[in-house]
């Protein structure tokens, strides 16, 4: 700090001097002035890293390689980084044609309440869901966030089991949710590593939606609302995520960033101010991207199954959810030296139909459009009229976590009550499967599977296609699968395989 100190004076000094043209004063005034926020920034960089409370990673996007890591598995409150997971369960809903961009949002009582920082819709009031997106990712608005869990869930608490279910089956091990905006709660804890795994996550699962997340503002009624993302439009190839702050967390930040055929995903956790903590990923974006690899998959996080609602009485460790499946080297590096790469299944139970606590969507009906008919491009798939008046949001009994289940119908909004689905007639080998899709027949099934087999090589050789029959509404539908999988490992390679080919499928414990 003295040096700055001295350089400044000495600058000043110079260019006070009678002799000194107008051109030359304001040139040096300049170069001045940039030492100076040089200085202050790589200042407060180094003052970042020495923060006791301060926890950061940086993570190969595509090789998944741990290129620097300080305090990453340590609990940390993710204050408003808890709206990347919102955003998760927002965008699975769009893809599965649960919701569509311009859903109406209701806000509840509870939901408007909510504090600042916020869109500030009142009790009664709606927005659309691409309006709810942006007032996330921008304004990182409270209200609207609390509102989405309700739509999706009936109520915020079941939303956050549901968020933490998911959290869990991404790998996100050491996360849990009780809240959709990240508002002050003690029981809501992550860590930085989790952080980045969700990062990679919302970019590799979701990229027709990932770009709301490089907003810089957009108009809400009469107001322009600027993102708080200082990064994103200042920093190359920066595109997203998430900021977030509350006392207790300090100033939290997940950036992704993408240049010159490189990808990795920094996390910044309990910085002491927003320039300490935008200094300190700079810093981190300037060191190790230019040590990220430019080879690798693009399927780092594999995709999961949607989760369920749970019970109005369940509570979060209620939910049960299989072991993370790791996909790493059979002998290679220390977790500690690459990112654990996972994928996991929700184990389902039958949940009675969660009615909602938001009085304005009891009787709500679902905004999907009129019959659409859903089919895959890679092969041939059934096709099925997704009806305008489904009962309220409850997923399937086992739908897939990629859009290959083309039978899944569901709706937006609680409802008091909806059917329970028949049990499954048939089981089918046990241990770990690979599910591609469901047909409403099962000759249609088993054509799939046979052609999903052609692409596959050699991780289905030894793979044993059959059909499952259940009942989806008042209909046989049949899901189409493959067994005979040593363990999950062998089972996730394979799915792996089948993306490759262009073939939507996921990895599950039968």
């Amino acid at each position: 700090m003295q040096a700055k100190s001295e350089i400044v004076s000495r600058s000043i000094s110079f260019v006070s001097s009678p002799r000194s043209g107008s051109f030359l004063v304001k040139m040096l005034a300049a170069i001045a002035i940039a030492t100076t926020a040089f200085l202050v920034g790589s200042v407060t960089a180094e003052a970042e890293a020495a923060n006791s409370k301060y926890a950061g990673i940086v993570v190969d996007a595509k090789s998944g390689n741990v290129l620097y890591s300080e305090n990453a598995d340590r609990l940390q409150y993710p204050a408003s980084l808890t709206k990347m997971m919102t955003l998760y369960m927002v965008f699975e809903a769009l893809e599965q044609g649960r919701l569509r961009l311009d859903t109406r949002v209701p806000f509840s009582a509870y939901a408007s309440a909510q504090a600042p920082t916020k869109l500030g819709v009142k009790a009664g009031g709606s927005i659309s869901v691409e309006q709810g997106i942006l007032g996330l990712v921008t304004l990182s608005a409270n209200d609207a966030a609390t509102a989405l869990g309700e739509l999706l869930a009936g109520s915020e608490s079941r939303f956050a089991q549901m968020m933490t279910a998911k959290a869990h089956a991404l790998g996100m091990t050491r996360t849990t949710y009780r809240n959709a905006n990240g508002l002050p709660n003690t029981a809501q804890m992550t860590t930085a590593r989790d952080q980045a795994r969700l990062g990679i996550a919302l970019r590799q699962h979701f990229p027709q939606y990932y770009s709301y997340f490089s907003t810089r503002s957009f108009k809400f009624g009469k107001r322009v609302i600027r993102s708080h993302n200082r990064l994103v439009g200042s920093v190359r190839g920066v595109d997203g995520i998430k900021t977030g702050y509350t006392r207790a967390a300090g100033f939290n930040l997940v950036s992704s960033v993408q240049a010159d055929g490189k990808s990795i995903v920094g996390v910044v956790m309990g910085g002491a101010s927003t320039p300490a903590r935008d200094g300190q990923m700079r810093k981190l974006i300037a060191t190790y991207l230019p040590k990220a690899s430019t080879r690798g998959g693009s399927n780092l996080i594999a995709q999961t199954a949607p989760t369920p609602i749970p019970s109005p009485a369940a509570s979060v460790a209620e939910i049960p959810v299989a072991a993370a499946d790791v996909d790493l080297p059979r002998k290679g590096p220390t977790p500690d030296a690459r990112y654990e790469v996972a994928s996991a299944a929700v184990a389902y139970t039958d949940a009675p139909a969660a009615k909602s606590e938001n009085p304005l969507l009891a009787g709500q009906k679902t905004e999907i459009p009129a019959p659409t008919k859903v089919k895959t491009k890679s092969f041939k798939q059934a096709s099925v009229a997704v009806p305008t008046s489904a009962p309220a949001y409850m997923p399937p009994e086992e739908p897939a976590g990629n859009p290959v289940d083309a039978l899944t119908t569901a709706s937006v909004g609680p409802a008091a009550s909806a059917a329970k689905p028949a049990p499954v007639t048939e089981q089918g080998p046990s241990g770990w499967v690979v599910q591609i899709g469901v047909s409403s027949s099962r000759e249609m099934a088993m054509d799939l599977l046979e052609n999903a087999k052609s692409k596959g090589g050699k991780a289905l050789r030894s793979a044993k296609p059959f059909a499952v029959a259940y009942a989806n509404g008042g209909d046989q539908v049949y899901r189409a699968r493959f067994g005979g999988f040593d363990d999950q490992r062998d089972a996730v390679n394979a799915c792996k395989a089948l993306k490759r080919a262009g073939v939507k499928c996921w990895a599950a414990a039968q």
